[in-house]
């Protein structure tokens, strides 16, 4: 079993970074189908190297190649190496990348599309009528800037408030149900935590400048308190207003009192019982099982949001296509034999993460029913913001996370005026093609 926070950073390093900007920068234009788009016959794909993505892959290709011996699938993990995204890129690069990868990182695909890696999912006649009929609304954040779909929105770990239920217990504050809705009500619980020595730390997230740490912080705080809004919006940063202050106070109130700490811990903090809180999605449910009394909420907002309106990080991993293919035909289909709804359901049953579908809990009653501790992260699913997707996607969150360090972490500087350079920086960026 991965750690928590390998498994949660979507394999994504620095080193990661530096290799799709620069892979971005060697080549442009999106991937055209072409008549590849109507071509059949086998095909091979990659996906995750988790083992409970590799039982969910096996049976789906076994399921799928017992019905199309003239169209089989030839499946593997994604191969070794510093980042998933580095190896695709490579991959793109090298003109040898499968037909379909199982792995594929939203905050990516604008650069994968940039080198012309990526299939438009739309050009296929019935491309946009299914990812919007299976994923409802949720779709459009997938949409490339020129309105089409490089990418099939396939599952999400909606991120929530863990919390360890025996340390709350120990500092005296209710373990069942935990006072915890608003940032004034989180900080009370906080303080509670490391005055009374039941815990070392209330909150643990980590305090590195790569650039996807801030989805693990201020992003789900910050799509709850904005009621679903992304770091930008119609070509520009949304977060130097009201609420983006409010939820970067908040953090740095937590850094400030000592509450949270500003030191790497290579470890899993919430697992080792170094901090009672963690933020994480539900494949965490089984890597705590055995290890943590803990309960799981929404993320806090300032006023404190019923958890039926709450929003929060995706943290989704979704399938590309890829140009090299040359039987796209057959490529599609089992994409949309991969994300129908009897595969999403084996999905959920074996991995815990939840389909991006628009009726995930209404079509799956009876899973919800025999597995009450992924409920919420059923209803959580329904609610939740992803990356934008805009050029330099990497670059645009690096940028934010440097001036989230030096202010919100670190306190250095002014918070509304390092953020407000990073917003005019980030502008630039999503400007450039």
């Amino acid at each position: 079993m991965h750690t928590a926070r390998t498994r949660r950073v979507l394999a994504a390093t620095a080193a990661s970074a530096a290799v799709i900007l620069a892979l971005g920068a060697c080549s442009s234009g999106g991937g055209a189908a072409g008549a590849a788009t109507t071509a059949h016959g086998p095909i091979t794909i990659w996906y995750s190297n988790n083992a409970t993505e590799i039982a969910w892959g096996k049976q789906m290709v076994t399921a799928w190649n017992a019905d199309h011996p003239n169209e089989t699938v030839t499946a593997q993990e994604i191969p070794a190496g510093k980042s998933s995204e580095e190896v695709i890129g490579a991959a793109i690069t090298a003109g040898n990348a499968p037909c379909l990868v199982y792995n594929t990182a939203p905050v990516a695909v604008p650069q994968f599309q940039k080198q012309g890696g990526l299939v438009d999912l739309s050009s296929f006649a019935d491309g946009d009528s299914y990812i919007k009929a299976r994923s409802g609304d949720t779709a459009t954040q997938y949409e490339s800037s020129d309105g089409k779909f490089y990418q099939m929105p396939w599952k999400s770990n909606p991120v929530m408030i863990f919390y360890n239920k025996d340390m709350f217990a120990k500092a005296g504050l209710d373990p069942e149900n935990p006072k915890l809705a608003t940032y004034d009500e989180f900080l009370t619980a906080s303080r509670a935590l490391v005055s009374s020595g039941a815990a070392a730390n209330a909150i643990y997230p980590s305090p590195t400048s790569e650039f996807y740490q801030s989805w693990f912080d201020f992003y789900p705080l910050y799509a709850a308190e904005t009621g679903g809004k992304q770091l930008v919006e119609d070509g520009k940063a949304t977060f130097t207003g009201d609420e983006g202050a409010k939820v970067a106070e908040f953090w740095k109130t937590m850094y400030t009192e000592g509450l949270a700490n500003k030191e790497l811990y290579q470890g899993d903090s919430f697992a080792d019982g170094k901090a009672a809180m963690s933020i994480v999605g539900p494949w965490a449910v089984p890597v705590y099982k055995d290890k943590v009394n803990w309960g799981a909420v929404p993320v806090p907002t300032s006023a404190g949001t019923s958890a039926d309106k709450t929003y929060t990080f995706s943290d989704a991993k979704n399938v590309g296509m890829y140009t090299a293919c040359k039987n796209q035909g057959t490529a599609w289909d089992v994409l949309k034999f991969s994300t129908s709804e009897a595969q999403d359901g084996q999905l959920l049953s074996l991995t815990g993460q939840m389909p991006i579908r628009s009726d995930l809990t209404t079509t799956y009653p009876d899973y919800f029913a025999a597995n009450p501790a992924y409920v919420a992260f059923g209803d959580q699913a329904a609610r939740t913001v992803e990356v934008p997707n805009v050029s330099n996607s990497v670059e645009v969150w690096q940028t934010f996370r440097d001036a989230y360090s030096k202010s919100v972490i670190f306190g250095q500087g002014d918070i509304a005026s390092t953020l407000g350079g990073a917003a005019d920086k980030i502008n630039t960026l999503v400007s450039s093609k």
